[in-house]
């Protein structure tokens, strides 16, 4: 292909090549060698990875919302609920700032724990607040999707990240983590989940990887995976590889108390 104005085009110029479908091979490996390069030069070597909504909201935001469903008429069950719903909103920005605080102290910090998530709002934007809250850099991993899915504001900037593809987003949040926390959330927040314990049970995964599976209520109402076990599907070990919580402190302390035994120890394991 050539520019008459310019001469011939390079192949790695050419934007009409690099968009089609002979070329997919090639996109993909740029979702994996310049995600490693920034991470590297920012020196980000391991990760606490938050799941879940995108369409939660913060507690001021919801109450507002539902001060004008009030006068208004408005969508009163919407905005009742999505009341209830924020406190994991802030239970995410509260549990993601200990831990950042915490990753900050530690003697050999060389950037160790950092808060990554899906990069978008809702939970994802709540992790992200509370490490800027903590004076912590943190880590974006977004997708371009139709809706629900823009760059909250509250990522470190070098590390916002844009992925086309799916699998190699969610290759990036299970290579860096070391811990996973799981609020509630909808089918991708269930994809996220099943797909970890899935690696960790087909030991794909053979690192240490505490997850979390934040909300006792919601997660007892939406998965019953005691009944997995009563059908056979599952063993009843496998129940072991996730822990329910719905406390902060009690969450930092089980995530906190797991890394300093194993992640501290053994800095360079991933997959």
């Amino acid at each position: 292909m050539t520019d008459e104005s310019q001469g011939p085009i390079k192949a790695y110029k050419n934007e009409i090549f690099l968009a089609s479908p002979d070329a997919r091979e090639i996109r993909i490996l740029a979702e994996y060698i310049e995600p490693e390069a920034r991470l590297e030069r920012y020196d980000v070597k391991d990760t606490i990875v938050f799941f879940g909504s995108a369409r939660l909201l913060p507690k001021d935001v919801a109450e507002q919302n539902l001060a004008i469903a009030l006068e208004s008429g408005g969508a009163m069950e919407k905005a009742e609920r999505d009341v209830k719903m924020s406190r994991y909103y802030e239970d995410a920005r509260s549990l993601s700032a200990k831990l950042t605080a915490w990753s900050k102290a530690l003697e050999d910090n060389k950037k160790r724990f950092i808060i990554c998530t899906g990069g978008g709002p809702g939970i994802m934007e709540a992790a992200n607040r509370g490490a800027c809250e903590a004076d912590g850099i943190n880590v974006g991993f977004n997708v371009s999707l139709p809706m629900e899915q823009n760059e909250n504001p509250y990522i470190t900037r070098e590390l916002c990240f844009e992925f086309h593809y799916f699998f190699m987003r969610k290759f990036w949040f299970i290579y860096m983590a070391k811990a996973i926390v799981i609020f509630p959330g909808g089918f991708g927040t269930m994809d996220e989940f099943f797909e970890v314990l899935t690696l960790i049970q087909t030991q794909k995964i053979s690192k240490p990887l505490p997850i979390i599976l934040y909300g006792k209520d919601f997660w007892d109402r939406v998965v019953n995976l005691e009944a997995l076990v009563e059908f056979g599907t599952i063993a009843k070990k496998d129940l072991s590889l996730f822990h329910i919580c719905d406390d902060v402190d009690k969450a930092f302390d089980y995530i906190t108390a797991k890394l300093l035994d194993t992640a501290l120890a053994d800095p360079g394991g991933r997959l």
